[in-house]
């Protein structure tokens, strides 16, 4: 038997016994999706069980999921996951043009495949657009486009966060598009029907229908997706425990069952935090001209094409102006042509001598690395 042969065989089994927990897990509330054909199916990225999530709609259709590269990192769990379900892989910090080779053979030999076109989960509850290449590969691809919704994974399972947050998660088919149609159709114009199809605002559902999201520890985390307090203006000056987040200076505000903070000023949700702190990153970094932050410990590994990482070293992660420097390397932010994240501990730096991966030892902001490298 070849291996796509026994990744058909093992679907309905692993439907019964992981897609079960799963929907138990997560209270999910799901609408099943019957059809015929290989379809490239588009969700929105609200946490790192999207795949799970929406393999629990498609019982009787195999598909083959788009995951980070990372995941090919794990050893014997690797090996599992490829014997099983057969991931591709794509590296967050670079093009990505293999992962669309890999999808297009996929859809041309009869196959479905399932591609989370953000391209990251979300850190603040609220989509971000497609990648603009998203509408040439469906429109080559030759297979129908669906495309799905997920509603409440994101208070559920914050990329932030750790653990379930018990409430109510939905998932379900929005659109249904032939090839037909998408063959009349510009790059541009399903980009947008993507975008529209897979919107999702966690917040103003929340404040129409408010449905508590339980957890002993809730708040636990928010400092890796929050690095400026708006009281004193420090940068990874946050810290959290239990339900609260609060900053050395005394400001603190408590994250609710329904995922609001507690008072409602400064902010009342992630959302707003998030949109104020990249509005007054620019000026805070304008004060400063030598060493902008530090974090440590952190371990700076070299991947290989073969998804090996290789250990470069470990010590104080430090952000300048013009360079990030980690373990004895500075990386010049010009010369780094792409970076991005995995989860909220991963950071990855694509440069023309190779592809690289910064680990957080325990628990510290990565992303105002990230948000750093964006603003040069």
């Amino acid at each position: 038997m070849d291996a796509y042969g026994r990744h058909q065989k093992l679907w309905p089994l692993l439907q019964r016994t992981i897609g079960s927990w799963v929907i138990r897990k997560l209270n999910i509330r799901r609408e099943t999706l019957e059809i015929d054909g290989p379809i490239l199916l588009i969700s929105n990225h609200v946490s790192a069980w999207d795949p799970l999530i929406v393999a629990c709609c498609l019982p009787k259709k195999q598909i083959y999921f788009v995951a980070s590269e990372h995941i090919f990192r794990l050893g014997l769990l690797t090996r599992l996951l490829n014997w099983l379900v057969a991931p591709i892989p794509r590296r967050k910090a670079s093009l990505g043009t293999d992962t669309v080779k890999s999808c297009l053979r996929h859809l041309r030999d009869g196959h479905s495949v399932c591609l989370f076109a953000e391209g990251e989960q979300s850190w603040d509850g609220m989509n971000v657009p497609v990648f603009p290449a998203t509408g040439k590969l469906v429109k080559s691809c030759g297979a129908t486009l669906v495309t799905f919704r997920i509603e409440g994974g994101y208070l559920s399972l914050p990329r932030w966060g750790k653990g379930v947050r018990r409430g109510l998660v939905q998932v379900y088919p929005v659109g249904i598009y032939p090839p037909e149609q998408l063959k009349t159709m510009s790059g541009e114009e399903i980009n947008a029907l993507i975008n529209r199809d897979i919107a999702e605002n966690a917040w103003q559902r929340q404040r129409q229908q408010p449905i508590a999201f339980r957890g002993r520890r809730r708040a636990e985390g928010l400092e890796t997706a929050l690095y400026l307090c708006p009281r004193c203006r420090h940068i990874s000056s946050l810290h959290s425990r239990g339900d609260r987040v609060f900053c050395d200076c005394g400001f603190s505000l408590r994250y609710t069952e329904i995922g609001f903070f507690e008072p409602k000023e400064p902010f009342e949700s992630i959302a707003e935090w998030e949109r104020w702190q990249r509005s007054a990153l620019p000026e805070q970094l304008s004060k400063t001209d030598g060493l902008l932050f530090s974090d440590a410990p952190a371990v700076l590994s070299r991947i290989d094409a073969g998804h090996r990482d290789e250990l470069v070293g470990s010590g104080e992660l430090q952000q300048y102006k013009d360079r990030l420097c980690c373990a004895g390397r500075e990386f010049p932010l010009a010369a780094i042509r792409y970076m991005a994240m995995v989860q909220a501990n991963l950071l990855l730096i694509g440069c023309e001598d190779g592809y690289y991966q910064i680990r957080a030892k325990g628990r510290m902001n990565l992303r105002k690395y990230l948000e750093v490298w964006k603003e040069k």
